[in-house]
């Protein structure tokens, strides 16, 4: 064989070794093969800003299973990496850097923020890539992506000026969500509900004519500085007379109409409502139906403007404590209530949004939702788990209008241009010289930056070339499998989807496989406000990525969170440990003549027992791979190589082993076929160890990520030979478990009965009692009377095993005889706390439930032992 095993497991000493020999080879990057078929993964791009967590751990470990499996396959596989701009969360990062400096954006100017942004992404936007390389993701590093390098950007550029043209995409003022931290607008889809504890203030607004007051209630007081009217529905008989009626705005003093609309709910509170249409989605429709003045009364950072008096310049909720405090002492504040109810915030940062009349940039979504929510419907695309399209269908099915521009520097400009002469707006990709209105050249790029999602959202195509119409765009798309978790559905999935269709004709991938979170032991969040964090680098550290990665693959199912447990990466360790010393037995117990995988042409019962095994595991594991159950997949191999190979058939093996001749040659080639074939089907769970015992078990392939997965083959399918052996086993295990309960050392050995209808199997197996049940001797018939014996049933027989010859009789009375003493003692101080009517009366119920407990267990001791005491005679 090539090399051997170091004594210990120590991933430390290979995996990075391994990694450097995978990158050399060559072996990630794939090539265009018209012969062959493409299996295309893009990946998540995680953002720059970012280290490797646990969520990248899952997310990355379950796609390179996927790819390493189908690359095993003979696929062209391409699973090609890259890293998002992250607009709002770098931009955010480098502001924070810079404040440390006592810098702000508008000390460095444009071009000098920007020098710092490709800086920044120049550190730390290769940072997580070396920490997948540790996880071992087999990526096509030679094709590795960003969202703003030069064929991203002109894809984007293409598709905005594209939609525009078709009149997509159109620029307008329209209420949109505003963050006060990150000062942007940011999408619906962005915007995050968390329930707070808030109050109602029910107010008065007076007439103008002195006539009395509408009573109203609101969630948000400081907003009514702007509010242009006050609304109630046209069916609601209390206020019908009132409609057109002139009310004082209190503190303001500006005079508001009460107008009729349908909008408001007539059963809700007093059913009349005061009208903000720039800060509210529903008030600004009505504002538009009533030709009302829409006045903004809040700053970018949710100060109160100018022109307010006091207000001005306070902070929006300094502001709500002024203007309330000043509305009860004026008498317009009626009462307040507790109430509670769901506030957006920021996705980013957590800061409560503001709704605010913005002009800004959107993206007309109706068009575009068609053709993708038909693309789902028909199966065209498919989500794994298939109940995660009703997520999908909910959001598209009620989709608004895209906000697509943000206040940011960092990111893509939007490609709009404005002549300072004549105020014309030109869209082009590339930037005009002049006017085509008045030949100014005095022109200037809008300011904003384009929602980092719609870059991404043509994150499958636009990587690969697609307006170049390049070779890798022609054989690579539509991609495969998109691996994600269910929280960016919306955010990602459904764009990309959309996308496609428009941009390409045709969806960008066919499934969609959505895993859940990683969670605490707890089944907690992790988060930094909690302190629960796990560094998988850290986790790498000690016990190895291969540890990690098949905890998390063991865990998962589809759609579902998975909690890391640090015992469970133990576990994992603990199998990859064990798998390496089985390994090391078998290298040590090998001779010359074993030199690749193959069968030898004489196989015994045991032989085509292990191999019909294997046989099933290949099949269902392919068929777990296939409908995405990694999770089942993985503990199905993992059951194999603890129980079957190694606890059992291993152990089988040795006194073929040391018997020498050919029944050792054929243990030997069985041994190496059934070790390096598993090897294969683990491989994509845990790359690093099995390549390491791949290159000292076979030279069938230079490295295992290019051998042959395996497949089911009829002819290993030894359906008989697995009963019968199966029999045997499960007589052996009945054995050990009855000389188990009675303490029996493995050195004693004893006479064993074996009463069954399968005289034949019994007889070939009795060699097997002998070396793993301690049998003296082996008796099979169809009837035994065998008194004073032990008995252990199965299925397919009865095992009598004489009581004299499990056990030394005297010795084993004596030893009853203490125990039943200790018990007796037992048994008297419990009945003497609990007969103490005073112990009863004063202790604890709980305490005294546990002394009962505690008796009952000793009672059932006893009568245990007294059976064995009455047994021995």
């Amino acid at each position: 064989m090539a090399k051997e095993l170091e004594k210990m497991y120590n991933p430390r000493e290979f995996e990075d070794r391994i990694y450097k020999f995978w990158m050399d080879g060559g072996y990630f990057t794939p090539t265009i093969d018209p012969d062959k078929k493409p299996y295309t993964i893009v990946i998540p791009p995680p953002n720059i800003t970012g280290q490797l967590h646990m969520g990248h751990a899952v997310d990355e470990t379950l796609q390179d299973i996927l790819i390493r499996w189908r690359r095993m396959q003979g696929y062209a596989t391409l699973w090609l990496p890259g890293t998002d701009h992250a607009a709002i969360a770098t931009e955010a990062k480098i502001v924070a850097a810079m404040k440390e400096e006592g810098l702000s954006k508008d000390d460095v100017g444009y071009d000098g923020f920007m020098e710092r942004a490709w800086k920044w992404k120049e550190v730390y936007g290769g940072r997580i890539v070396e920490q997948l390389k540790k996880l071992g993701a087999s990526c096509d590093w030679s094709r590795e992506s960003f969202t703003m390098d030069e064929r991203c950007s002109a894809a984007v550029k293409e598709v905005f000026v594209n939609l525009y043209n078709k009149g997509l995409i159109y620029r307008g003022e329209r209420i949109i969500n505003w963050c006060p931290t990150c000062k942007t607008s940011i999408s619906d889809a962005e915007v995050e509900y968390e329930e707070q504890q808030g109050h109602f203030w029910h107010l008065r607004y007076p007439f103008k004519d002195g006539s009395g007051y509408l009573e109203l209630a609101t969630t948000r007081p400081e907003t009514m500085l702007g509010d242009t009217a006050v609304a109630v529905n046209p069916e609601d008989e209390r206020y019908k007379d009132l409609v057109g009626k002139t009310l004082i705005l209190p503190l303001v003093n500006r005079e508001i109409p009460v107008v009729a609309d349908s909008y408001v709910d007539m059963e809700f509170g007093t059913g009349v409502v005061k009208i903000t249409p720039a800060h509210d989605p529903n008030d600004f429709e009505v504002g538009l139906r009533h030709n009302l003045p829409v006045i903004s009364i809040l700053t970018d950072d949710a100060h109160i403007v100018d022109g307010y008096g006091k207000y001005s310049g306070m902070e929006r909720y300094e502001a709500r404590k002024a203007i309330v405090k000043d509305l009860e002492e004026q008498g317009f504040l009626v009462r307040v209530e507790d109430h509670a109810h769901n506030v957006g915030t920021c996705y980013r940062c957590g800061t409560t949004v503001e709704p605010k009349v913005s002009k800004q940039w959107f993206v007309k979504m109706e068009p575009l939702a068609k053709p993708a929510i038909e693309a789902v419907r028909s199966g065209e695309v498919k989500f794994v788990p298939e109940r995660f399209d009703k997520t999908y269908f909910h959001w598209m099915e009620n989709i608004k209008d895209w906000c697509i521009s943000r206040q940011l520097w960092w990111g893509h400009r939007i490609p709009a241009y404005y002549c300072a002469d004549c105020g014309e707006m030109i869209v082009s990709k590339e930037a005009p010289h002049t006017c085509p209105k008045c030949g100014s050249q005095n022109l200037k790029q809008d300011d904003d930056t384009l929602d980092t999602w719609f870059s991404s959202a043509l994150w499958p195509f636009s990587t690969l070339g697609w307006l170049e119409n390049a070779d890798d765009y022609k054989y690579f798309y539509p991609t495969s499998t998109l691996v994600t978790g269910y929280d960016i559905i919306f955010f990602w999935v459904a764009r990309m989807i959309f996308s496609g269709i428009e941009h390409t004709g045709k969806v960008p991938f066919n499934t969609v496989f959505i895993h859940g979170l990683v969670r605490d032991s707890q089944g907690r969040k992790m988060s930094k406000s909690l302190g629960n964090g796990i560094d998988p680098l850290q986790v790498i550290d000690e016990y190895g990525a291969d540890a990690l990665r098949f905890m998390l693959a063991s865990g998962i199912s589809p759609g579902n969170d998975t909690r890391y447990i640090d015992e469970k990466v133990k576990a994992a360790r603990n199998f990859a440990n064990k798998l390496w010393n089985a390994t090391r037995f078998i290298l040590m117990n090998l001779s010359d003549a074993v030199t690749k995988p193959e069968l030898p042409a004489e196989l015994l019962m045991e032989d085509r027992w292990v191999l019909s095994q294997y046989n099933r595991l290949v099949k269902e594991v392919g068929e777990n791979l296939e409908k995405f159950e990694l999770g089942v997949a993985a503990q199905k191999i993992y059951d194999f190589l603890w129980d079957v190979l190694c606890d059992w058939y291993i152990e089988i093996s040795k006194a073929r082993l040391q018997a020498g001749g050919e029944a050792s040659l054929n243990a030997q080639k069985v041994l190496v076929y059934v070790l390096a074939n598993t090897l294969k089907l683990l491989h994509p769970f845990m790359p690093f160890i099995t390549e390491e015992i791949w290159q000292s078990i076979s030279n069938d392939c230079e490295t295992i990520m290019m051998a042959k997965f395996p497949e089911y083959k009829p002819e290993l399918d030894f359906a008989e030979d697995e009963r019968e052996f199966t029999r045997i086993m499960d007589a052996i295990k009945a054995i050990r478990n009855v000389r188990a309960e009675k303490n029996v050392p493995p050195s004693r050995k004893a006479n064993i009965y074996i009463e069954t209808e399968y005289e034949d199997t019994f007889r070939k197996g009795a060699s097997f009692f002998e070396r793993l049940a301690s049998a003296s001797a082996v008796n099979v018939g169809t009837d035994f009377a065998v008194e004073n014996a032990a008995l252990a049933v199965t299925d397919s027989c009865k095992v009598f095993i004489p009581m004299g010859e499990l056990i030394d009789k005297d010795k084993e009375l004596a030893r009853l005889g203490k125990e039943k003493e200790a018990c007796e003692k037992d048994i008297a101080i419990i009945s003497s706390k609990l007969n103490n009517a005073s112990f009863v009366e004063r202790a604890p119920e709980k305490v005294v439930n546990a002394e009962r407990e505690k008796l009952a267990r000793a009672q059932e001791r006893m009568n245990k032992i007294l059976e064995s005491i009455e047994a021995l005679g």
